[in-house]
């Protein structure tokens, strides 16, 4: 068994989206030979980001050695100070504390326990600091897992486009460092490919995120009422979205965001939108629509979902009950950001993979790119553009009229369900370490830090 260093900030008990790659990844990598010795958080702050979820322990805590950093960990900068930063492009004290607490832990655990191998899940993308620095001390490689495309994330809003430019010029320094580089999707592995041709020769793969087959092997629950049940699970991106249409004018100016983006797709207000049409001209199936929210809301969040008497709001809900609620669904929303029509998005929400292994109908308001095409392939979901009302619209009049007619829903392609089980990525990453091991540090590696 071959001892590799995992360092992530996200790690169980903490919840939320950023936490299940890392924790599957844990767990199954020692069936490919891999025993990962994690460097973490110190634990979950029951803030937004970070919830607290027991439920994702089991499998993983008990079966993985797991370093914490000292806590607790300072508060990160809001207001003015918070501009400030941004602007002047200055790391805050939670930055700085992770990155020198982590890369400290990191060095002695990975010396103490014969590590070969720094796999670093960089969310936050400052990650890599702690781990091309974890690399250069122990003089072993390390692999990048971006997660979303990081300076390449058309979400990503900056103050100006010298701002993009220089936090481009901080991607390739850091990931210049690295053996590998592993992109969510295919479009983000292409994206990367283009932007740093200097990458040519380096080892850049796309492996998604995925599901664990094994939430899914109990029967999903039975329901005896009568509503119609749309279900969003997760994180919304109302707050952003809005400050993004609000500074949209100084921003196209001054170029800190991607031309034809529109981030308020990603929340729930355009199905707001829809639920309100349908309960208005079609009553019947109006009176029988609940629409529910599991998931940390905002303030702004909870105040679109109250335009609607359907909504129905659970705040945050641990893993294996967000399963649960998920299978249970008449319809499952998920929503995207928009761009315009030809131009792929490269990303894919992490809940659109246990949304495919429910076998649910997807409500999915969706751009181009890997996404739309991962939902058509799938065969289950009813897709229209992320700001089209009278598609969502129509799309849960076809849903309710198939449901009560007793229409089945296909079940996905077995083979494309395969390709996302979290143990299959598993061995697609153990595969990347077995290529590098033993193969030479790249030639940038002391020379970019």
């Amino acid at each position: 068994m071959t001892r590799i260093l995992l360092h992530t900030y996200h790690f169980p008990p903490t919840g939320g989206s950023g936490v299940q790659r890392p924790a599957r990844m844990a767990q199954y990598l020692p069936e490919f030979g891999y025993e990962p010795v994690v460097v973490t958080a110190p634990g979950p702050a029951g803030e937004r980001w970070t919830p607290i979820d027991h439920s994702l322990a089991p499998g993983v805590l008990e079966n993985t050695i797991v370093r914490r950093v000292p806590g607790p960990e300072p508060a990160s900068s809001s207001g003015w100070r918070h501009r400030a930063e941004r602007w002047l492009r200055l790391r805050d004290a939670w930055t700085e504390s992770w990155i020198e607490s982590s890369t400290r832990v990191g060095i002695q655990a990975a010396r103490e326990t014969g590590a070969e191998l720094v796999y670093a899940w960089m969310q936050p993308y400052r990650s890599a600091d702690a781990a091309a620095e974890i690399a250069r001390e122990i003089d072993k490689p390390w692999v990048a897992d971006l997660g979303d495309p990081w300076a390449l994330d058309e979400m990503m809003i900056l103050p100006t486009a010298f701002h993009r430019r220089l936090e481009l010029g901080l991607m390739r320094r850091l990931l210049g460092t690295a053996a590998a580089i592993i992109m969510s999707t295919p479009e983000a592995q292409r994206r990367l490919r283009a932007a740093f041709p200097e990458f040519a020769e380096k080892v850049v793969v796309a492996i998604p995120n995925g599901f664990d087959a094994a939430g899914f092997a109990a029967d999903p629950p039975v329901r005896s009422d009568d509503t119609f049940r749309i279900v969003h699970t997760g994180y919304l991106h109302t707050d952003l979205g809005q400050h993004q249409r609000r500074s949209a004018p100084l921003r196209q100016l001054l170029g800190g965001a991607v031309d034809g983006v529109d981030i308020l797709g990603r929340s729930h207000l355009f199905l707001i939108d829809a639920v309100e049409r349908v309960r208005r001209l079609r009553p019947d199936i109006g009176e029988r629509l609940e629409v529910v929210f599991a998931g940390v809301l905002s303030e702004r969040d909870l105040a679109v979902a109250r335009r609607s008497p359907a909504s129905r709001t659970l705040g945050f809900v641990a893993h294996d009950e967000s399963l649960r609620l998920t299978r249970s669904a008449d319809l499952l929303f998920l929503p995207m950001h928009d761009l315009p029509v030809g131009t792929r998005a490269t990303v894919v929400p992490s809940k659109t993979y246990e949304y495919l292994a429910s076998g649910r109908p997807i409500l999915a308001a969706v751009p181009d790119g890997d996404a739309r095409d991962l939902l058509a392939a799938a065969g289950t979901a009813l897709l229209c553009r992320p700001r089209d009302v009278d598609g969502i619209a129509a799309a849960i009049v076809e849903a309710y009229e198939r449901s009560r007619s007793g229409e089945q829903t296909p079940a996905p392609p077995a083979e494309l369900l395969q390709r996302y089980d979290y143990h299959h990525l598993a061995r697609e990453l153990a595969g990347v370490f077995d290529q590098l091991l033993g193969a030479p540090l790249p030639t940038a590696f002391a020379a970019a830090l």
